[in-house]
């Protein structure tokens, strides 16, 4: 039954392929397509038997390639992983749709089965109700290097997507089905004849624009369907929700163009550039709708009866066309358009097209536009047009209400490092004797909250600071306009990278105050100081951090302005490359569990940000599972996490697959939070269990990656860092200095490095070793020890989960011929056989903890897509090889940096979650 299931899978995925092949041969000629063809069927072959005459014959075709043929073979293959996630995503939505219309029980991760998990919990209707008016679901966008996808290309994907959508929610005609074909093939065509690389460096506008598109895609329209599917689901469970106007409790976040840590490049003028290009976006799309619902509601005085409030709206309006003299909706929505257009002069200096009727005065602000919105929702009620509120007019006032003038919120984000120096300097401009770098932490501290509540700017028109405190301070005077043009929801957050300390938070309060969103006098603060602790030693310091930090009542007076809510970071990034996997999910979990104490005992509400990556070594991995592995009160009806890299695309490019996926984090941030055991406390020797296991890891990490003698120029080497840190796929440099460290890098190309060359070695190393260690000190009992912590403890078994996925996706073969690029041969043998050892003992303790037969056992669907696509993914990988030998051999062709680059994109492409 499976098997028939997947049939308009491979369907798909052969039909693609057909097409692409067609392309190949009509662009390339008939050797070019006849190779193309060869290494294919060699490759299935060698996968799907096991064919060691297969793999020869791969390895032979594959090394004998010219140059030419090279980016032939990388470009058909690396668009060939496109289109298999363009087939699987479809599959997806496809399978959806097929449960929801055979009226199948309610799946995990939809709204539907969670709200019937809560309640078999013994939550009440008011415990629902409570959950949604104070709930915060929030993915925020963020641009980082591992998204290598040109903008141009995701829209070839996303045309070829319609395509296979219209396929299936249609029987087709002959004709029909003969010019969806026609189209099928005119798409594939234009993705090949589009240029896959970028041929400069991107600028954080590029990545503006880029995060941008996936509003125009999905989010303005998506969002607002969401919050439809809530309401009637929470209307149909409990009457007195019917007609209820819930707070905006999605919010989709972004980072570009407010994160500056490490990014020179994000300024001032780059931060009002993206508050204008948001703005832009927004108000054009509300312009569109008013437009179309101008055209739509041609309801007549005489035929309804419209509210007074209604007839006054039009009677204010601009328009006095005699052809509208009886249409009052019209007319009211004219005059809300020509508001709007002039709330679009006023904010963005351009006028829009079609042309308002008249001039009106500018809304505002968006509370004003959604009043106009409600007026025209009322009045539709009173007089029995109910289903014409449904429609677009619903969706439009609940995007105003979640979108804003601002489309987005911005977070602003700067290293502690950076705030220290210019607060120092500031300081020493006041007054000379003072050292601020000198002081301890306690002297800062004392200073800092002297400084908070003083009125007394510290800034003087009259001294010239240095470059970075004037850019610093630049950057808080655009924010403070942001909050004065758009809203203070426009840029609500700081967050601070490296937090180690009360003085990190204590700085940005005081710089803050230069700008005027701290004021001390009213003990109001317009946004929220938000700590982020992300290496090791910065996680098991965050509960005392917090703890002395609420302690502090000047800052205490401040958290009553914001709510008494505060938000907490959490790194899983730098925390793994600092610790290694193990060790950094079991610090951020004990760091979660002082938090909630810390918290608990202050009165303060607490939001976790996950800093996850889409990578297992990240802290990636299925985000419903993450969600409900989290501690026992760490989600308080409130969370917010990252989006990046190419998981952006992979989770929004897609409108219905985007839906999905927010759905997914909302019904698992309310089981978290309403569902008794969702995650329940661990049995104190699961606790010491796991304690031990981390301990073992982190040496084993350690011993590997900072404390073998050149492990750094074997990492260089042996994977495609310096490529990849030369490739224009970000603003953001691979590194925070000038310099080759593993301390310095970044832990995105870290990542990313490591999964192009399959070993995925962030995900993974050192739980072998950990478990070996283990069961040696536990002969007895050890084994069933950890097999039970995976079958009770969600964290536990989450954590085996992710790992399963990781090591399904490596592959030390291939990762040998990487290694062997590595020139010291010493070096070499002395590294990768330890890397595979560990490899080996890995995945059998996975094995027997979880006591699967094979890797993916308990995960058909990935392991379904790995059938699919490795056998297109493995030839990259050695072309890869091979085009890395010539070029560090000295070769200057184009092509070859070019087949490189092609290939870096083809491999994360069908990896997915690599960045």
């Amino acid at each position: 039954m499976d098997q028939d299931k997947d049939l308009p899978l491979r369907e798909d995925i052969r039909q693609l392929g057909r097409l692409l092949g067609d392309t190949v041969r009509e662009q390339r000629g008939e050797p070019a397509f006849e190779l193309v063809e060869r290494i294919r069927q060699l490759s299935v072959r060698f996968h799907r038997d096991d064919d060691e005459a297969a793999r020869v014959g791969l390895e032979s075709t594959l090394d004998a390639l010219s140059r030419e043929e090279t980016i032939d073979v990388v470009r058909a293959f690396s668009y060939f992983s496109h289109l298999a996630n363009i087939a699987e995503d479809q599959h997806h939505i496809r399978r959806t749709r097929a449960h929801l219309i055979g009226g199948s029980a309610p799946r995990a991760g939809s709204l539907a089965h969670a709200i019937e998990r809560v309640f078999s919990d013994g939550a009440s209707a008011d415990d629902l109700g409570a959950f949604f008016n104070s709930a915060l679901v929030s993915p925020v966008l963020t641009a980082h290097p591992t998204e290598v996808q040109r903008k141009s290309i995701l829209n070839c994907q996303t045309a070829i997507a319609r395509l296979l959508d219209e396929r299936d929610r249609m029987t087709l005609t002959p004709d029909e089905a003969e010019e969806s074909d026609a189209a099928l093939r005119r798409a594939v065509l234009t993705l090949w004849q589009t240029r896959m690389l970028r041929p400069a460096k991107l600028s954080v506008i590029d990545e503006i624009a880029n995060g941008l598109s996936y509003f125009d895609a999905t989010f303005l329209r998506e969002v607002p369907r969401l919050y439809a599917k809530v309401e009637d689901t929470l209307a149909g469970l409990h009457a007195p929700f019917a007609g209820q106007d819930w707070p905006a409790f999605v919010q989709i976040g972004n980072w570009i163009g407010g994160d500056r840590d490490g990014n020179p490049f994000v300024t001032a003028e780059v931060l009002a550039q993206a508050q204008l290009m948001q703005s832009t976006v927004a108000l054009s799309f509300y312009l569109e709708e008013l437009h179309t619902l101008g055209s739509q509601l041609s309801l007549a005085d005489g035929l309804v009866t419209p509210s007074d409030a209604l007839h006054q709206l039009a009677e204010a309006s601009v328009d006095r066309s005699p052809h509208r003299a009886d249409e009052p909706y019209r007319r009211a929505i004219a005059g809300m358009y020509a508001r709007l257009a002039a709330t679009h002069q006023a904010l963005l200096g351009k006028a829009t097209t079609p042309p308002p009727a008249g001039e009106a005065p500018a809304y505002p602000d968006a509370a004003a536009l959604t009043a106009d919105l409600d007026i025209l929702h009322d009045s539709l009620l009173a007089h029995d047009s109910a289903p014409l509120t449904r429609g677009r007019l619903r969706q439009l006032r609940r995007a105003v209400k979640v979108f804003g003038f601002h489309l987005a919120p911005i977070d602003l984000r700067q290293n502690s490092d950076v705030h220290e120096q210019v607060v120092a300097e500031l300081l020493q401009a006041a007054d000379p004797k003072v050292d601020y770098l000198a002081l301890d932490e306690d002297a800062r501290i004392a200073l800092l909250l002297t400084e908070m509540m003083s009125t007394r700017p510290l800034r003087s028109p009259h001294i010239v600071y240095s470059e970075l405190t004037e850019g610093e301070l630049a950057i808080l005077r655009t924010a403070r306009a942001a909050h004065l043009r758009y809203d203070i929801a426009a840029l609500p957050n700081y967050i601070i990278s490296k937090t180690d300390g009360v003085s990190d938070l204590l700085e940005v309060a005081v710089l803050l105050k230069e700008a005027g969103i701290l004021r001390p006098h009213e003990q109001a603060l317009d946004m929220n100081i938000i700590p982020l602790f992300e290496t090791i030693d910065d996680l098991r310091a965050s509960g005392a951090t917090m703890d002395r930090i609420f302690s502090l009542t000047a800052y205490q007076r401040l958290l009553d302005s914001r709510g008494r809510a505060q938000e907490v970071m959490l790194g899983y990034s730098d925390s793994n490359k600092d610790g290694g996997f193990l060790t950094s999910g079991w610090e951020l979990y004990k760091a979660e569990v002082t938090l909630v104490e810390v918290f608990r005992k202050h009165d303060v509400r607490l939001r976790l940000f996950h800093g996850r990556g889409g990578s297992v070594g990240r802290g990636g991995g299925p985000s419903y599972e993450a969600i409900l592995a989290q501690p026992g009160g760490a989600v308080q009806g409130q969370i917010r996490l990252t989006e990046q890299g190419e998981v952006i695309g992979a989770k929004y490019g897609n409108a219905d697959v985007g839906r999905r996926n927010l759905e997914v984090l909302v019904a698992a941030t309310l089981q978290a939070s309403l569902q008794a055991d969702a995650s329940p406390a661990p049995r104190p020797e699961y606790m010491d269990a796991m304690q031990a296991l981390s301990d073992y890891a982190f040496e084993a990490y350690r011993g590997l990656v900072y404390e073998t003698p050149g492990f750094e120029q074997y990492f260089w080497e042996s994977t495609v860092i310096t490529e990849i840190a030369a490739l224009n796929i970000g603003s953001r440099p691979a590194s925070r200095k000038k310099s080759t460290a593993i301390e310095d890098l970044r832990a995105i190309p870290w990542v990313f490095s490591w999964a192009q060359c399959r070993l995925m070695l962030p995900g993974w190393y050192g739980f072998g070793s950990a478990v070996q260690r283990f069961l040696a000190e536990r002969p007895d009992d050890g084994l069933a020890l950890l097999q039970a912590m995976c079958r009770d403890w969600s964290f536990f078994s989450t954590t085996l989960s992710n790992m399963d996925m990781v090591l399904a996706k490596s592959d030390t073969a291939i990762a040998g011929r990487y290694a062997a690029l590595v020139s010291d041969a010493a070096l070499r043998d002395a590294i990768f056989p330890r890397i595979c050892t560990e490899h080996t003992a890995t995945i059998n303790a996975l094995l027997a903890i979880t006591g699967q037969q094979a890797l993916l056992d308990g995960n058909p669907l990935l392991a379904r897509s790995i059938r699919n696509r490795f056998p297109y993914l493995d030839p990259l990988n050695h072309v890869q090889v091979e085009l890395l030998r010539r070029h560090r051999n000295g070769a200057e062709d184009e092509r070859i940096r070019r087949g490189i680059h092609i290939a870096i994109n083809g491999i994360a492409a069908g990896l997915r979650n690599s960045g």
